[in-house]
């Protein structure tokens, strides 16, 4: 709701004057909500005082009752606002919250992240030209602060306090892992060694696809997870059926019918078959004198 110190956006005393539709609004956002279409803040050349009412040029101090529209003030934006040591980064072509010795611009990701984050972060190109894939708004130019997941995507930090809460781990994107996960598989180790499958299952594996590490291996099945050969993961997709393998554990049985019987020698005994049907040939026979 506007004011005479602002909106809940911001706090500052003018109106800007929408260059789309000349409306008055305390702000961008409050536009937009109101309206069908958006602001240009990039656009926006008159204000008008909140105290005298006075419409002129943008600048920070109301040029008839000297009233400063705002401790903090962007001639590039037009961002009046009260000083949270904002600062405007060329690069990402609006202005941030500061102060600007904790933040650095990548220049691939095309953001500016913390310090902490410097040379420890994957680097995703333009990442924040993105929308937040948990509520698809708008990352770059938003008012809340982004997180940048292990796998280098971003989402709002809002959003991502509710994926946790909501017991959801993986990032929206790509499945990774959104946090360090590995006291959880040591959890699941021993949960999974105390609850052991039905027989008919004890022996049955799967092939199994990681969405950590991407590696393909197979896994003893378990309806509790299964765990990555890999790297230890327990965030893993199933690739293909089950497979039953009957015959371990089993000892082996010999079969009468085998294929393998023991050889015969066939060459010794036929010249005695041989021999045998002579000698009944010269029984049967008369004798010729």
């Amino acid at each position: 709701m506007a004011s005479s110190t602002g909106c809940e956006h911001y706090v500052r005393s003018c109106l800007l004057k929408a260059p789309c539709c000349g409306k008055l609004y305390v702000c961008r956002l409050c536009h937009d909500a109101e309206e069908n279409h958006q602001m240009d803040r990039f656009k926006v050349k008159e204000v008008q005082c909140s105290h005298c009412l006075t419409i002129q040029k943008a600048q920070q101090t109301c040029e008839k009752c000297s009233v400063q529209f705002g401790e903090y003030y962007c001639d590039i934006c037009h961002l009046f606002d009260k000083d949270k040591k904002q600062y405007h980064c060329q690069p990402c072509g609006i202005c941030r919250i500061g102060p600007r010795d904790e933040y650095f611009h990548c220049d691939k990701c095309n953001l500016c992240l913390a310090r902490a984050l410097e040379g420890k972060h994957k680097c995703v190109e333009n990442v924040s030209r993105q929308n937040c894939p948990v509520c698809m708004e708008d990352i770059h130019t938003s008012r809340i602060g982004a997180h940048v997941l292990p796998c280098g995507h971003l989402l709002h930090k809002t959003c991502f306090d509710d994926m946790l809460r909501n017991c959801a781990y993986r990032c929206p994107l790509c499945m990774h892992s959104a946090l360090e996960m590995q006291n959880h598989w040591e959890e699941m180790d021993q949960e999974i060694a105390q609850s052991p499958m039905p027989i008919e299952y004890r022996n049955t594996t799967v092939r199994i696809m990681c969405n950590d590490c991407q590696a393909h291996s197979m896994a003893s099945f378990h309806v509790l997870g299964m765990k990555c050969g890999n790297c230890g993961s327990y965030n893993t997709a199933q690739d293909g059926g089950l497979i039953q393998n009957n015959n371990m554990d089993q000892p082996e049985e010999h079969h009468e019918n085998s294929d393998t019987e023991p050889e015969t020698d066939t060459e010794s005994e036929q010249p005695n078959q041989e021999e045998e049907e002579q000698e009944e040939e010269e029984e049967e026979q008369p004798t010729v004198q």
